[in-house]
């Protein structure tokens, strides 16, 4: 199915649950009564205020209930630090951000587990990768409601659903893998030596030297780019150790292997609201780069992605983050035939 919908937002402000409701309506469930039907998706990390309130999944939970399936909610662990990195920080985080069981109606889960060992080898077959590691919930799960926040990214230009799928069901290894090519470059002028990078650092990469600035181990770093996002000064940027397109080739490989997994019995929704700088993992300001538009409906992430841009518009991105060639996702997926 190609067909791709949109519920504009009708309403003043938010959160927009009518509008969701009558896209939910359009929509063809590929479910059968009893399934069990999971919502991948982010609540946001700790101290984000750009994360999408949990109405939403409240009204997708519902809405699959009304056909007879049985929904829960899940993500993966992360990489960096903060309130997502091990599984019982980023269930309390789900908590305080509204995302109970109680209110939505359905349980909240964690797909690598509590462990993060709960994962799976999908072959792939692909220029970076032969296989992609990722959450292994396929064969306990009937089919899927991918339920993205469309918004900028730092290094991938936009995140919807196609991050979603790579970046959402990659395992910590997987995720590893996938920033292996992204260091901080310090811009020692900018820098007020006020040791947030050093801070926040998960492993130790970033430390102060003999000269009051800081410098960083890349042997050490594992490229989750966290002292980046939040170094308060804007004294860091991406240092590609390889062309920045390579970062997208290696999402959409990641992406493309789990949708061999999922096509048939999945459907997709982005929602174009809130549309922030950057993704709902930052605490704190994230600025807001369009107007909410509404929500859109598809049955293929590229596709949704690809419409998702039209109407946000390509410039929204381009002036939010220039150097990032976000549309190698489009071209790459064209090449390896997803």
């Amino acid at each position: 199915m190609n067909e791709i919908l949109f519920e504009e937002i009708q309403g003043m402000q938010g959160p927009y649950r009518s509008e969701l409701r009558r896209l939910l309506k359009k929509l063809v469930m590929p479910f059968h009564r009893g399934d069990r039907v999971g919502i991948k998706l982010h609540w946001g990390e700790r101290g984000n205020k750009s994360f999408l309130p949990p109405d939403y999944a409240r009204e997708i939970a519902q809405w699959l209930q009304e056909g007879g399936v049985r929904p829960f909610l899940f993500d993966t662990t992360v990489l960096y630090s903060g309130g997502r990195r091990k599984a019982e920080d980023s269930l309390q985080t789900a908590v305080e951000h509204g995302y109970t069981e109680s209110f939505l109606g359905c349980p909240v889960t964690i797909a690598d587990g509590m462990g993060g060992r709960c994962v799976i080898d999908l072959p792939a077959g692909y220029r970076h990768f032969a296989h992609v590691q990722v959450a292994d919930i396929f064969d306990q799960t009937d089919g899927f409601v991918i339920f993205s926040h469309f918004k900028g990214h730092m290094e991938a230009g936009f995140g919807g659903a196609i991050k979603n799928l790579s970046m959402g069901f990659a395992s910590r290894a997987q995720k590893q893998r996938m920033h292996a090519d992204v260091r901080p470059l310090l811009m020692p002028e900018k820098c007020t030596k006020c040791g947030t990078c050093v801070e926040v650092c998960p492993t130790g990469a970033a430390q102060f030297g003999d000269d009051g600035l800081p410098f960083y181990d890349h042997e050490v770093c594992i490229g989750c780019a966290q002292c980046i996002g939040f170094c308060p000064a804007l004294a860091l940027k991406i240092h590609w150790e390889t062309d920045a397109a390579v970062f997208q080739e290696k999402l959409v490989e990641t992406a493309a292997a789990v949708w061999r997994q999922i096509e048939g019995r999945s459907v997709l929704i982005n929602a174009l609201l809130n549309i922030t700088t950057e993704c709902d993992c930052w605490p704190g300001e994230n600025p807001v780069i369009h107007a909410d538009r509404g929500f859109m409906g598809a049955y293929h992430p590229v596709r949704i992605d690809e419409e998702s841009i039209r109407i946000v518009g390509e410039n929204t991105f381009n002036q939010a983050h220039p150097d990032i060639p976000w549309s190698r996702q489009f071209s790459y997926a064209g090449e390896i035939g997803f």
